[in-house]
């Protein structure tokens, strides 16, 4: 079977495709034959070593596709189920790959593999941080950016569905995505620098509940600004540069405002959070109220250069590779 390693942290060089035989599950685990990857900017992370780990390592942390074989003591799964995974453990660049079995959720015939692989992971990050880091409500006034991302689209259609008030903010090449993909107001952040004035003129001059900026560096104090008195600044990403030299002060000179850094696994180390996430999500997505809008496909050969085009932001919708 083909994957891609790292032996090294650095540029997109540094991924390579080898061959190398097929894993066989150890107790508790499911052996995968894996039909699509999802493609995620923290990937680049682990790939540079900003979030490093362990060399060598294959990268990727979703993925969907067909059990094959399962090891000693695992039940709830047979060879022949649809599966799908959104929350590592990494190693989701390659044909075939075990999991633990206790991490894998199985897919409802609505969802297809594609589909499935592209919305796992943002999927479960949209619902963290609109479900479980603040829980929005109908009527919440919201900012997410970036809006045309992969979390941002699936953010704004969960908005919809919940009934907010949800302000996104993008590049004006992606503006009309994120409208279609259900915010109420898009603001072009390269066309208006000063975006907090605009969602300050949207909500009548109250600002936001909640800012949620997976940005970063470059508009960090910008997003503080879109907060009404006492709102929450959820800063999850890193797409300029991490977050640094943070002067709480500024926090209550701008309203008593909160902070938070949230990650994905804190919220779903456990089976029982992971195995409600899933339901939550893929019942939504069964429902057809979240889509997958996949705007590129790579095969695994590829996976270098799709990490180049993340990083330049030549991507749209979310990313995929085939097998």
């Amino acid at each position: 079977m083909k994957r891609i390693v790292a032996h090294r942290h650095g540029g997109p060089e540094v991924l390579q495709l080898e061959e190398v035989e097929p894993p066989s599950p150890g107790p508790g685990e499911a052996l995968i034959r894996q039909h699509a990857i999802g493609l995620n900017f923290i990937d680049t992370y682990h790939r540079s070593g900003l979030y490093p780990l362990p060399l060598p390592f294959v990268p990727g942390l979703e993925g969907a596709g067909v059990v094959e074989a399962t090891g000693d003591g695992v039940t709830a799964l047979k060879a022949g189920d649809r599966v799908a995974y959104g929350a590592g453990p990494v190693g989701a660049y390659a044909e075939s790959r075990v999991m633990p079995a206790n991490r894998l959720a199985r897919l409802p015939d609505a969802v297809d593999f594609e589909s499935a692989a592209a919305l796992m992971l943002k999927g479960l990050t949209a619902w963290y941080l609109l479900r479980e880091t603040y829980r929005v409500k109908a009527g919440d006034v919201i900012v997410f950016l970036p809006a045309a991302g992969g979390v941002g689209l699936i953010a704004g259609q969960w908005a919809k569905a919940l009934g907010a008030v949800s302000i996104g903010v993008c590049a004006a090449a992606k503006a009309d995505l994120a409208g279609a993909a259900g915010y109420d107001h898009v603001i072009a952040y390269d066309e208006e620098e000063d975006y907090a004035a605009r969602v300050r003129e949207l909500t009548d001059g109250a600002g936001a509940a909640v800012v949620y900026d997976g940005v970063g560096a470059a508009t960090f104090t910008r997003s503080l600004d879109c907060l009404k008195r006492r709102g929450l600044m959820v800063s999850f990403g890193n797409a300029s540069g991490p977050v640094t030299g943070v002067d709480l002060g500024v926090l209550a000179q701008k309203g008593s405002l909160y902070l938070t850094r949230p990650m994905l696994m804190d919220y779903v180390a456990g089976d029982a959070d992971l195995a409600r996430a899933h339901a939550e999500l893929l019942d939504m997505v069964a429902a057809g109220k979240l889509r997958a809008d996949i705007g590129q496909r790579y095969a695994l050969a590829d996976a270098a250069r799709a990490h180049a085009d993340m990083e330049a932001r030549r991507t749209v919708g979310q990313s995929i590779l085939l097998p």
